[in-house]
């Protein structure tokens, strides 16, 4: 191999290394079968989401896995393997992969990296069960609101009992 194949090919690993330490999550697939037309449409929903889905030499991403600390990832990177990030959002990629996978039988989550950890298959199927992030806020948020609303409910009840009572 020459000498800039070799340079192309580190510079490459360096940047998937960089990709994996920046992304909230990466989910890791099997996409042999698929039709053109459905890994179009897959891309699509990812990008929608804010999801970068590539298609990557396995030997690379297991020397990047390596070089950004992450151990383990030999047996995911086997076979035909696409992999999505996201850098924003932890859920949404495996939310999205674990959706077209229902319609799509031949899509096979392998596994996945999550916050710098790595994740087995049913951890990356089991965060796509999960609500997104702004799901998880609205009910962060009504949890909070609830006391105040009990109480302003309470004050109200009184109120009306004294006012009938005069």
């Amino acid at each position: 191999m020459s000498e800039a194949a070799i340079a192309k090919k580190q510079l490459l690993v360096e940047e998937l290394t960089t990709k994996i330490q920046e992304s909230a999550s990466v989910v890791v697939v099997d996409y042999l079968g698929l039709t053109v037309e459905q890994v179009t449409e897959l891309r699509k929903q990812l990008r929608e989401a804010g999801v970068e889905m590539k298609v990557i030499k396995n030997s690379l991403m297991i020397r990047a896995a390596v070089a950004a600390g992450l151990e383990g990832m030999e047996s995911i990177f086997k076979g035909p393997t696409a992999v999505a990030f996201s850098s924003e959002d932890v859920v949404a990629p495996a939310k999205i992969m674990a959706e077209f996978a229902k319609t799509a039988e031949k899509l096979e989550i392998k596994g996945g990296i999550v916050e710098g950890n790595v994740s087995s298959k049913g951890e990356i199927e089991a965060l796509a069960k999960l609500p997104n992030r702004e799901g998880m806020l609205s009910m962060l948020l009504s949890v909070l609101q609830a006391p105040v609303r009990n109480f302003a409910l309470a004050i109200k009840a009184v109120s009306e009992k004294d006012g009938a009572a005069a």
